[in-house]
Formats: structure tokens, C-alpha cells, sequence
């Protein structure tokens, strides 16, 4: 059937920038393999689902957008009559989507009300051409992520080949320290053919190649095993400690009498050993008796899939939204989604889908080709998973980390959505849920010679502890456990700080104290099981006993100040002398950093990441003037504006950042708008007036309780297995209410696989992360 809107002029093909949304709505997690498939719009390429929420039929309500085309997708029956072909060498096979599914397509007009317009009318078979065999949002953001990982460095760029010396006496069929023959590695500086580290997965590596840049200082190697005709190839460099290109790899090899032309790739890659290593940590879903945990179902109970290494992300995003506060502040089923134009891209619109896709129950159900494919001899089968592509991409967005398809520590990733939270715009009368994890802490400075004190507030979205690392006696590989109880204690604990007084000029020192000044409703908990071995921060096995019943955190509350006690004179400009967050400093300073260093980390990055200060130090270790004490520019109660500040104030006033503010963070961090991000989170409480639609101030909704009892119970739990919180495998294990029970259980996320816990104990000891609830 025509119709006259196939001829509109802004009815073109996708240009290969704009992103095409055929896989699942943007307002849901409603997909093409939904028996009423999704609905596509043909003027903007939003995905819209066609079911009882219609988010296809309100997009058009919302921007006119007349054609859709609805794409249909169901699995094909594969039927093997013989074995798979034996693999003989390392290669992906490319299998493509019509592969694998019937695709069915047709074109709907809803200013015509037509539901079967003839694809073939006016300017619809290339704008369908176009949007079937574009590449999909999920798809280009996930290649862009992987393309984006390997950049050269100035190792690479400036390589100095030596001159060939007597190049046919150099066997590149072994290592020239041993006898191996896989794993090699040649040295593009001089032509050394060195063993590589050992790797997960049985090859074999005395790391050789290693120790031959520690001991010349060349700086690249190339893996001899991954080099391919194409010029792709595994490329190491030692100085940075990182993965590389090289543009002129090509001539580098040839110097040393290796051509690319007829090169076969013969091993894998060290990114696919770490996406290998990373798939074969898998928590075991098995009980003791050796009977398959079982899979439950309902509201609260969805998965979610992996993106590849984004179990970090499931297993904390599992965590928030269990609690009411990122609950109520984005479920809601009865609302329609906010008006965006483009919502694949807007934060809140994303945030309110995987607060209804995680908690609605709606896609909480067996995955029936799973069940077609299980075995005969069991009936467990699990979720297909929902998958969070536009989250992923919107909360990665132009971050370094969590942009790429790296693993990542799961804690830090916590932290940088409470700031993307924190930062976004909230709807009138909306709280930020990040408030309910919010809390002050209050330190307290005695000098040892006058006894006069000082006093410093802080808030904070989270607490991390030390867990001491005490080794059993006979058994140093070993440790033995320690209580939630005593880290508290350490972290309360008074210790002596060398300060000089401004109050009697003595250089004796401080005691210094912290203590919870309030106390959150929701209480997140990073416990530090970390050791650097050989400048590598290396988890440590410490069993933590955390109780299932409530912990009270009475005693660590701060109380009201002596009126006896006399305060130290407040020092004119002291801002400006730079205060560091006493808890991450005291976390580098474990590592073995010196004082200057971390101080000067901490102040480069915003003083409230521990991991941007630690990468920090690895990278200006070599800096002239390193351990020259800290000395800031000017002071941040005199800010200049400038032209180029305007501009700055303008970006931050877009992720709604008020332009007093604004300025004054980036007075504090000289100039740089994502230190000034930091700044701004870090410094929620700074006297910078806060004014309302109607000019009056804004009341500032204080953080915390500090009223007793202060009573809190464990909730959620992230677990980490691995040696490395950059590999390895996380999952998230809560306390949930199953349906037709009245009890709490405990429930694992394992990616897409939920299922009943039961022995919980070993995993609660060794969590990364612990949630716990005010009750």
C-alpha cells in the first residue's frame, strides 16, 4: 500500500555517524526478538518497542516522525548432522546475523494509520537498505571502545633501531635465555629474542623478554606469534607498561629480516588470553553436594548479560538499584520516559530503563532457547540477561577507563556513577539517591605541645578500610581473619602526624583523629586487601567476618565538642596550602609512596581518587622536581576570569553546575574543567551561594544521622575473583525477598545467572565491596 509520506525529504539514509537504534528500544529493554518486533523510525532512527508501553507510538506523538519500519527477529533451527571441522589454526569466524536469524521487515505510517506501506515506494528501499545494514549503536560504540585501546607513545613513535650487528647468527626460532620455543619476543631496538611472562591458560614464559628491558632499557617488543600479514601484530612497551602501536611496524620488522608478506598469525593475542582469562572466572553455581543453585525469577530478579569484562558494572549497578533510594528516584512504571530527543543518549532516560528493566520483573524469565539447548539431564536453565549497551557508552562517556571494554575495579567504577549521579540535572523536587549514602566525617588535629585542636568536616559518599595483613604463624601464605570491628578501629584510631603549630610554633606533631560526624542511611564499604609487590597493588586473601546481624556504629560517632578545649587560630588563606583526603593519603602512603609525591598526586586529581592519584605517581615518577614540596599558583578566594574560563563555566553550567561554582572550581584546579568536575564533588558543602528558581537560597538538605541508636545490617556484597581487580571476575550476592516468601534470602548475580545463595560465608569474607543498611 503507498503512502505520501515515503517521499518527505528528510527521509534519507543513516550517514555512517549517526547511530541506529534496531536492536532495543531506547525507553526499555523491549528488542526486535519480542514477537511484536521494534519499531524503527525512518527519520531518526530511534528504536521504539510496539507492545503494551508503546514507546514507537509515543515517540511519534512527541516529534511527528510519520514512518517506522518494524523489524522482527526470531533464531533459526541449526541442525548439525556431523561434528564441527576440527580448528587447526587460531581465526574468528565470521558469522554474520542472517546467519543466525529469520529477519522479517515491514514499513508502518502512523499519520496514515497504515500498517503494511509498500517498501518500495518513493524513498524507502534505500533509507531501509541504509537502516538494515548500518552497524547498531551497541555495535559501534563497542568497536569504537576496542579501537580506542592501543594509541603509540613516544617509545614507539622515536624508536632508535641499532645497526644489524651479525643478523643471521640470531636464532628467532627460541629464546636466547632458555629453551622455549612459543611465547617469544622480539626486542625492535636491538633484535633480542626474549620468552614472555607466563599466561593464564598454560603458555608457558620465564619472562625473559623482561628481564632483558630492565637490564638495556629497550623499551619495545613485538609478540612473534601475532604478527600477521596485515601488520597487526601484539606490541609491548616496557617503559610505559602497556600495550602499543606501532605506525611504522612494518619497516621495524624488516630491519631485523622479518616481512609481513606471508606472515601467519600462530598464538593468541594477550587481549584475547585476557578476555579468555577474564570468561574462565566463574564463581561456582554449584552447591557442596554438587546440585545446580537454583535459578529464581520475579521483580528484583533480572540479569544482566555481559558486554565483554562488564561484570563490574552488573555487580554494582545490582547493589544501587536494591536500595530505595535509587528505587523510587528512577522506577517508575506509571510515568511516561522524559521528553529527550535523543534518549539512546540522555542519562536520566537510561538510568529510568535499567531501573525498570532490573526491577520490574517484566524480563525475569527462563530463556526458551536455553532450555532448547540444555541438556536432557537437567532442568536449570537461566535468564538470556538484559543488556546495557546505552548505559555503558553514556557512563563511560569520555572517561579513559570505563570507556574502553576493559575489566575494571568495580569500587572505582561505583564511585564515578555516584559522580555522574551527583552531577546530572534532577527534576524539581527530585532528590539525588547518591544523598542517601552520604555522611560527614569529622577530623580532629591536637597539637602535642599546646594541646590546642582543630577541627575539619568532610563529606563522603563512602568509607574504605584497611584490612591488616597479619600472616598465620607457619603459614605465610596465609592470614588470618580479621573483623569488621577492628577495622573500624583503625580507621577511628588516633595516630600522631608531623605538623608544625600554628597556634605555638612547635614542630612536635599532631594527633590526629577521624570519626563519623553522621552517619548515611545507605553505607558503602571498600575493604582494602591490597599490598604493592614490585609497584603492583596485588589483592591479598584476608578474610573480613562480617555478621549477618546489625553492627553498631555508636561508638565511632564524633559527639559534641569540649567547651573546655581551646581552638587554634584560623591561618589566613589556609585553603591555599592544600589539605589532602586524609584517608587516600594515608592509603598511598602504604604503598610506599613518599609524602610529597602523594600529596602532589592528590592535588593533580582532584584529591578524592585513589586510583587517579596512584596512576598519577607511576607516570611523573621521573619528573624533575618530584619531591619538591607542593607550591600552588594562587589562591582559590581571588579567582581571575578569563575569556577561556567563560567557556569553561559555560561546559560545566551544562552538566548543571551553577556558574558561582563553576568558577570557583576552576580557580581551584587551575583552569582544567575535569579537575574542576572533581572539585566540585568533592566540595559539596562549600560556601558557594546556592540560589533557586526565585532567587532565594536553596536549603542545603543535610547528610546523615546523628541521632542513635546507629544500627546497621549487611544488604549487598560484591565479590571479586581474581588476583587483580583489573581481571578476573566479579559478581554481586543480595539479600532479597523471593516471591511467595516472606523472608529475606540471599541472592547471587552472576551476570545473567540469578540464583538462590546458600553458602554465603566464604564469599561474604572475602567481598570487595560491602553494602550495609541503616535499621
Amino acid at each position: 500500500m503507498a503512502c505520501a509520506h515515503s517521499n518527505a525529504p528528510d527521509l534519507q539514509p543513516p550517514p555512517g555517524s549517526q547511530s541506529v537504534y534496531r536492536e532495543d528500544c531506547t525507553q526499555c529493554f523491549d528488542s526486535i526478538d519480542d514477537e511484536s518486533g521494534l519499531n524503527v523510525c525512518l527519520h531518526c532512527f530511534n528504536g521504539g518497542c510496539i507492545g503494551d508501553r508503546d514507546h514507537a507510538l509515543l515517540h511519534f506523538r512527541r516529534f511527528g516522525h510519520s514512518l517506522a519500519l518494524n523489524i522482527r527477529r526470531t533464531p533459526k533451527q541449526v541442525q548439525r548432522d556431523e561434528p564441527p571441522p576440527k580448528i587447526s589454526k587460531l581465526a574468528i569466524s565470521a558469522e554474520t546475523e542472517e546467519d543466525r536469524y529469520d529477519i522479517a521487515t515491514s514499513v508502518v505510517c502512523y499519520s496514515c494509520n497504515q500498517q503494511n506501506v509498500d517498501k518500495t515506494s518513493g524513498n524507502l528501499p534505500a533509507v531501509i537498505n541504509g537502516v538494515m545494514t548500518a552497524m547498531t549503536f551497541s555495535k559501534k560504540e563497542e568497536v569504537k571502545a576496542w579501537e580506542q585501546e592501543f594509541i603509540p607513545c613516544k617509545h614507539t613513535l622515536g624508536l632508535a633501531q641499532q645497526e644489524i650487528d651479525d643478523a643471521e647468527s640470531k636464532d628467532s626460532s627460541k629464546c636466547s635465555s632458555c629453551d622455549l620455543k612459543e611465547n617469544l619476543w622480539i626486542c625492535l631496538e636491538c633484535g633480542n629474542i626474549g620468552c614472555g611472562r607466563s599466561q593464564f591458560g598454560g603458555t608457558q614464559g620465564n619472562s625473559h623478554a623482561l628481564a632483558h628491558a630492565d637490564s638495556s632499557s629497550h623499551a619495545v617488543a613485538v609478540k612473534l606469534g601475532s604478527i600477521t600479514a596485515e601488520g597487526s601484530a601484539d606490541i609491548y612497551c616496557y617503559a610505559c607498561n602497556e600495550e602499543r602501536i606501532d605506525p611504522e611496524l612494518a619497516n621495524h620488522l624488516a630491519h631485523w629480516g622479518i616481512f609481513l608478506a606471508g606472515r601467519e598469525k600462530t598464538e593468541k593475542s594477550l587481549m584475547e588470553m585476557q578476555v579468555e582469562h577474564n570468561l574462565q572466572w566463574e564463581f561456582s553455581m554449584t552447591t557442596e553436594d554438587g546440585r545446580e543453585l537454583t535459578p529464581v525469577f520475579g521483580p528484583g530478579l533480572t540479569g544482566l548479560a555481559n558486554l565483554g569484562n562488564s561484570c563490574y558494572l552488573s555487580s554494582i549497578m545490582q547493589c544501587i538499584f536494591s536500595v530505595a533510594g535509587f528505587q523510587n528516584r528512577y522506577y517508575r512504571p506509571l510515568e511516561e520516559p522524559p521528553l529527550c530527543q535523543t534518549p539512546g543518549q540522555d542519562l536520566e532516560t537510561q538510568l529510568r530503563k535499567l531501573a525498570d528493566g532490573l526491577i520490574s520483573g517484566r524480563y525475569s524469565r527462563s530463556d526458551l532457547r536455553l532450555r532448547a539447548a540444555a541438556s536432557d539431564a537437567t532442568d536449570v536453565t537461566h535468564q538470556k540477561g538484559l543488556a546495557p549497551a546505552m548505559f555503558k557508552y553514556l557512563i563511560g562517556q569520555g572517561h579513559e577507563e570505563f570507556a574502553t571494554m576493559r575489566q575494571q575495579d568495580a569500587f572505582e567504577f561505583l564511585l564515578h556513577v555516584f559522580k555522574s549521579v551527583s552531577l546530572s540535572v534532577h527534576p524539581d523536587n527530585e532528590m539525588n539517591p547518591v544523598h542517601h549514602f552520604r555522611f560527614e566525617v569529622e577530623q580532629r588535629l591536637q597539637c602535642l605541645n599546646c594541646k590546642k585542636v582543630r577541627y575539619k568536616v568532610d563529606e563522603q559518599d563512602n568509607v574504605s578500610l584497611a584490612v591488616p595483613a597479619r600472616h598465620v604463624p607457619g603459614k605465610p601464605d596465609q592470614f588470618e581473619p580479621v573483623t569488621l570491628s577492628e577495622c573500624l578501629d583503625i580507621f577511628t584510631g588516633a595516630e600522631v602526624v608531623e605538623l608544625s603549630c600554628p597556634g605555638c610554633n612547635s614542630r612536635e606533631g599532631f594527633t590526629k583523629r577521624t570519626l563519623f560526624k553522621t552517619l548515611p542511611q545507605e553505607l558503602a564499604i571498600n575493604a582494602r586487601r591490597f599490598a604493592l609487590v614490585n609497584w603492583v597493588p596485588t589483592k591479598l586473601d584476608i578474610p573480613l567476618i562480617v555478621n549477618d546481624e546489625p553492627v553498631d556504629f555508636g561508638p565511632y560517632l564524633a559527639g559534641e565538642h569540649d567547651a573546655d578545649e581551646e581552638l587554634l587560630p584560623e591561618v589566613e588563606d589556609a585553603p591555599s596550602a592544600f589539605e589532602p583526603n586524609s584517608g587516600i593519603m594515608d592509603q598511598l602512603l602504604g604503598m610506599g609512596f613518599p609524602a610529597t609525591r602523594c600529596e602532589k598526586a592528590l592535588h593533580a586529581t582532584g584529591n578524592s581518587d585513589p586510583e587517579a592519584a596512584m596512576n598519577w605517581l607511576f607516570a611523573h615518577m621521573e619528573d624533575p622536581g618530584i619531591d619538591e614540596p607542593l607550591a600552588l599558583k594562587k589562591s582559590a578566594s581571588e579567582p581571575m576570569v578569563t575569556e577561556q574560563d567563560q567557556a569553561k563555566i559555560a561546559q560545566l553550567g551544562e552538566m548543571g553546575i551553577e556558574p558561582a561554582r563553576a568558577q570557583k572550581a576552576l580557580s581551584a584546579t587551575d583552569g582544567d574543567v575535569n579537575r574542576a568536575l572533581d572539585w566540585v564533588f568533592s566540595h559539596p558543602d562549600d560556601d558557594v551561594a546556592q540560589d533557586d528558581s526565585n532567587g532565594k537560597q536553596a536549603q542545603q538538605v543535610p547528610s546523615g544521622y546523628s541521632t542513635l541508636p546507629a544500627q546497621y545490617q549487611l544488604r549487598s556484597i560484591v565479590c571479586h575473583k581474581g588476583t587483580s581487580v583489573h581481571a578476573g571476575h566479579y559478581v554481586a550476592v543480595i539479600r532479597k525477598t523471593l516471591p511467595d516468601q516472606t523472608d529475606l534470602s540471599w541472592v547471587m548475580f552472576n551476570d545473567e545467572k540469578v540464583v538462590k545463595f546458600e553458602d554465603l560465608e566464604p564469599m561474604k569474607n572475602s567481598a570487595y565491596v560491602y553494602f550495609l543498611t541503616r535499621v
